[in-house]
């Protein structure tokens, strides 16, 4: 059956579509057009309380009924554990990828957004202070991220749902300012993550 995916071309948006490519499973896009505030629309609501995409409904769920999915990084784990791809058996490997996949979530995304915000701000006074300390950050980040590819080819041994919600965001680096030659190893993963088939699908979809 066909999973329906709530969303908008985004970084957290094409997390979700390069995670079902990645995994093969079938989906239908509806977007959320989140430029005129479809996002809270009570249907919207419904499926995502907190009026953010993505969100995903499984007609298909663990019980044989449909489930509704909202938070990229409950999406990705429901995904992983609904296929059993992209995320290891053991707890050991679990705990790994889940570490880098709370990395992204709580650091890598907030940060950058922070930066993608402050950039779009008209008045150069109002941008100046916000940028200086979020794209500090950003950097600070990119950084914790190219130590960690040093010691291996992805973030959490093999591929996973950690390397899916880290490339949604490392797509934008450029708009987060961020040359990708600072960071080899960032670079060298970045490289091969977008040569893989299923992740190109999921950059062409489109979603909105």
């Amino acid at each position: 059956m066909t999973i329906e995916l709530h969303t908008w071309d985004t970084p957290n948006g094409r997390k979700i579509s390069v995670a079902l490519e990645e995994m093969e499973l079938p989906y239908d896009v509806l977007p959320v057009d989140i430029r005129n505030k479809q996002q809270f629309e009570e249907s919207f609501l419904r499926i995502s309380p907190n009026n953010k995409i993505p969100a995903i409904v499984d007609p298909d769920g663990p019980d044989g009924r449909p489930i509704s999915v909202f938070e990229s990084g409950a999406i990705l784990f429901y995904l992983a554990r609904k296929t059993g791809k992209f995320l290891p058996a053991d707890l050991r490997g679990q705990t790994l990828v889940m570490e880098w996949l709370m990395w992204q979530m709580g650091g890598f995304g907030p940060m950058p957004g922070q930066v993608h915000h402050f950039r779009a701000l008209p008045d150069e006074s109002d941008r100046r202070y916000g940028l200086q300390r979020f794209s500090a950050e950003t950097r600070r980040l990119y950084g914790v991220l190219d130590r960690r590819l040093a010691a291996g080819e992805y973030v959490a041994g093999a591929v996973s749902i950690a390397d899916f919600a880290i490339l949604g965001w490392a797509w934008r680096h450029e708009r987060h300012q961020v040359d990708l030659a600072d960071y080899p190893n960032v670079a060298r993963w970045y490289e091969a993550m977008m040569a893989r088939p299923a992740v190109q699908r999921g950059f062409a979809r489109k979603l909105d």
